[in-house]
């Protein structure tokens, strides 16, 4: 048999919180041998105790951690890497004409994807062959007044940089994980890679969209439209930022699956096709008896847990004694146990009664919000991955993570692909 000499791909891992990437792809205590991360970055502004970064170190060791300012990081001190990954805040993306230079197109200040085209650019032929990168599935809208504008400019300018740019929006409960999660994911192949070199190959892109790309192999569709949108992107970043869908900025231009070469983009419309086993919401739940007390619901906050979780008709008042109907569809209270889970957000921690926190009926009749092994479960992280920080830490490092699953498959896929 020949042995695999195919070395690992090196990962630099950017606004990294508890390593959620990095267990998806090196798998728990780096059984798989396909990637080794070199660098990672995480640090938590407007705050001194940096929460998640110390997590980070405890699971992973200090060796190649930075701890600071992404953007006060010198590219030059980034180590070569083959795969940039990242789950990068959905913010405004517009761009401005750089005062210093006619041709210069900047982006905000503190705008985090700026960070991510900074360090592709001034890698230059050293940038990485591939990205995975991770949204929320309203970035291909946004901004609600010119919907796809941002997204436009985050493929433009990768496009530009010498990427082709794969994306898919992908919901972890439609292929079997225990949360609806639903997640725009963008996968970047630089030219002169091998899997550039196939995609340029092919006589239809789109069958690399729809049955031979790295997205559709780890997550399986089922077309809705037989026939994709095209278009090209035109003018520069600014260009961009000022006139993409002006004329109709309502419509969604980018559909929740599609590919982009040198601006010329295909979109369309899927569905997931997966027939495999499927993990619920009562499937991760840890025995009633483990559960310490704080977690269950006193008696005297049921009738509050019960109005935020229920359905409102109601007049309230604004600034200045405003009037106005507040409406409201009611929840299912309590959580299904025989659904996968809602998403997690980062409010899901503390005692205070919320509208959007899990609360469950035990097997007794009581009523409990999960704790945070069991959301960390819902998040496919190793148990107790966050132990050693506040119960309300834990649950914000949850509501701020990926679902490792999702990693793990696109992964191992890019693996298979890049030979």
């Amino acid at each position: 048999m020949k042995k695999n000499t195919k070395k690992p791909l090196r990962v630099a891992e950017l606004f990294a919180g508890v390593g959620g990437f990095r267990i998806g792809l090196e798998g728990y205590n780096k059984k798989n041998k396909d990637y080794t991360t070199v660098w990672n970055n995480q640090w938590e502004p407007a705050t001194k105790k940096q929460h998640a970064s110390e997590t980070y170190i405890l699971r992973f060791g200090a060796e190649g951690h930075s701890n600071i300012d992404i953007a006060k990081v010198p590219v030059s001190e980034i180590p070569h890497h083959d795969l940039l990954v990242g789950g990068f805040p959905c913010q405004d993306y517009s761009v401005a004409r750089n005062l210093g230079s006619a041709d210069g197109i900047v982006g905000k200040k503190g705008v985090l994807w700026w960070e991510i085209h900074r360090i592709l650019k001034e890698k230059a032929k050293n940038a990485p062959s591939y990205l995975m990168l991770e949204n929320v599935d309203r970035l291909l809208k946004s901004p609600a007044s010119q919907r796809g504008r941002d997204f436009a400019i985050i493929v433009s300018s990768l496009n530009d940089l010498g990427y082709i740019v794969e994306w898919r929006v992908v919901n972890a409960a439609d292929y079997g994980m225990p949360q609806r999660r639903k997640r725009t994911f963008i996968m970047g192949y630089k030219k002169g890679t091998s899997i550039y070199k196939k995609i340029i190959k092919l006589k239809q892109p789109f069958d690399w969209l729809k049955n031979k790309g790295v997205t559709s192999t780890a997550f399986p569709i089922i077309l809705s439209e037989e026939t994709p949108e095209s278009f090209k992107i035109t003018g520069d970043l600014l260009e961009i930022s000022e006139t993409f869908n002006k004329a109709h900025p309502t419509d969604n231009i980018f559909k929740n699956c599609g590919i982009s070469i040198n601006r010329n983009v295909l979109t369309l419309e899927v569905k997931p096709d997966y027939q495999g086993k499927r993990t619920m919401l009562g499937d991760i739940l840890v025995d009633e008896r483990e559960v310490p007390a704080e977690f269950f619901v006193e008696k005297k906050d049921f009738k509050k847990w019960k109005y935020l979780k229920g359905a409102k008709n109601e007049e309230r008042s604004g600034k200045g004694g405003f009037k106005f109907f507040y409406t409201e569809g009611a929840m299912t209270f309590p959580d299904a146990l025989d659904k996968p889970s809602r998403t997690i957000i980062t409010a899901e921690g503390g005692i205070t009664p919320s509208r959007f926190k899990h609360v469950i009926k035990t097997p007794s009749g009581k009523l409990r919000r999960l704790t945070p092994i069991e959301l960390e479960r819902l998040c496919m992280f190793p148990e107790n991955h966050t132990a050693g920080q506040p119960d309300t830490k834990r649950a914000f490092f949850m509501g701020n993570a990926l679902v490792v699953g999702v990693i793990e498959k696109l992964g191992r896929s890019l693996s298979k692909h890049n030979v």
